[in-house]
C-alpha cells in the first residue's frame, strides 16, 4: 500500500490531508506543519502521525504532497527527491523558471514522479472541453477567453493574483490550445496594503494562431471561475464552480432583405450539467496512478515549469508595458 505524506497544512493543505485519508487504497503516513498545534488537531482528526519538519517523516513515506508557500516549493521537493520520493508540488511548481528545471530534470535523473497540482484540469469541464475539441464536435477552436475573480484570499501573501490565479487559466488555456509563443499583460494594485499585483489582463498567443484573454482579480465581491471558447460549430461556456457546460450555436431562416430589424434568427442553446466530481480527489488518484504504474500525470513537471515560464513572461510584460516572447 502506498505511504503518502502531505507538507503544510493551510487551506489547501487540510483538504489534501482529507481527500488521502479517504482514499482506502493508500495509506495517509504522516502531515507535517510548522504549527504544532495546528498539526496535532488534523493527526487525531485524519489518525496519522505528526511532524513539525517534513525530513522527520521522510522513513515512513513514499510520496509527499507539498501544499507549503511557493518559496519553499523547491528546497522541501528537492529533499524528497533526494530520498527518492515521488511528488505532488502544489501550483505554482516553485518561485522561479531556474528552480523549477533543476526540479524537473532531478525528478527525470532519480526517475520519479513530479506532479504539478494545477486542479482545474481535473475538473471535469475541462476534460469535457478537450474530449470535444479532440473529436471536432465543436469545430475549429478559433479563441478563448477566462475570468477569475473574486474577493482578496488573506492566505495569499507571497505572490500576486497572475501566479495565484492567472496560472490556472494559463496552464488549462495551453492544455486546451497549445504551445504558448508570447503573452502581453497589463497588471496594477489598486488594493496598497498588498505588495504584489491584484488585478491583471493577459493576452496569450499560441503556435497555431489561436489567441487568449485571461481576466484576474481580488477586487470583485462574486466569485466567478468561467471559460469561453468561440468555435467554429459552437460557443461554449464552461462554469468550474457548477461544473456546467453551455453551448450556443444559431442559424438564420428565410431572411426578408425588406425588413432587417426583425432578423429571423434561430438559437440552439445546450444547457450541459456534468456528473460533479470534486477536482482535488481527481487530481490526487491521478498523482497514485503515476507512482504505481510508472505512468505520466495528467500534469507534470513540465508543464508546470512553462505554465510558469508563461506567467513569468506576463509579470515582465505588465512591469515593462511590452510583449514577451516564450522561450
Amino acid at each position: 500500500m502506498l505511504q503518502i505524506g502531505v507538507i503544510g497544512l493551510g487551506s489547501m493543505g487540510k483538504n489534501h490531508a482529507r481527500v488521502c485519508s479517504e482514499i482506502n487504497t493508500i495509506r495517509l503516513a504522516g502531515i507535517s506543519d510548522i504549527d504544532i498545534t495546528t498539526v496535532n488537531a488534523l493527526s487525531d482528526r485524519f489518525h496519522t502521525k505528526s511532524y513539525q519538519n517534513h525530513k522527520e517523516m521522510l522513513q515512513e513515506i513514499d510520496a509527499a504532497i507539498i501544499a507549503t508557500p511557493t518559496n519553499t516549493h523547491y528546497k522541501i521537493a528537492m529533499d524528497l527527491l533526494d530520498q527518492g520520493k515521488h511528488v505532488l508540488v502544489e501550483k505554482p511548481i516553485c518561485e522561479t523558471v531556474q528552480k523549477a528545471d533543476e526540479m524537473v530534470k532531478k525528478a527525470k535523473k532519480e526517475d520519479l514522479i513530479l506532479a504539478v497540482g494545477h486542479i482545474e484540469r481535473y475538473n471535469p469541464v475541462v476534460r469535457f472541453i478537450k474530449e470535444s475539441l479532440d473529436s471536432k464536435k465543436l469545430g475549429e477552436l478559433i479563441s478563448l477567453a477566462s475570468k477569475r475573480v473574486s474577493s482578496f484570499p488573506g492566505r495569499i501573501k507571497d505572490v500576486g493574483v497572475v501566479f495565484d490565479f492567472g496560472i490556472h487559466d494559463i496552464d488549462v488555456m495551453r492544455y486546451i490550445a497549445g504551445e504558448v509563443t508570447s503573452v502581453y499583460a497589463r497588471a496594477g494594485s489598486f488594493n496598497k496594503n498588498i505588495t504584489h499585483e491584484d488585478h491583471a489582463n493577459l493576452i496569450v498567443n499560441f503556435e497555431s494562431g489561436v489567441s487568449g484573454t485571461i481576466e484576474v482579480n481580488w477586487l470583485t465581491p462574486v466569485k466567478i471561475r468561467k471559460l469561453f471558447l468561440t468555435c467554429s460549430e459552437s460557443f461554449v461556456e464552461a462554469d468550474y464552480i457548477d461544473q456546467s457546460i453551455t453551448m450556443s450555436s444559431s442559424s438564420f431562416r428565410n431572411i426578408d432583405e425588406m425588413n432587417l430589424y426583425n432578423v429571423p434568427i434561430q438559437y440552439n442553446i445546450n444547457n450541459i450539467s456534468l456528473e460533479k466530481k470534486e477536482p482535488l480527489r481527481n487530481e490526487i488518484m491521478d498523482f497514485i496512478q503515476a507512482v504505481e504504474h510508472k505512468t505520466k500525470p495528467l500534469v507534470t513537471g513540465e508543464d508546470g515549469l512553462q505554465a510558469l515560464k508563461i506567467a513569468e513572461a506576463a509579470t515582465k510584460s505588465y512591469k515593462t508595458g511590452k510583449e514577451v516572447k516564450i522561450e
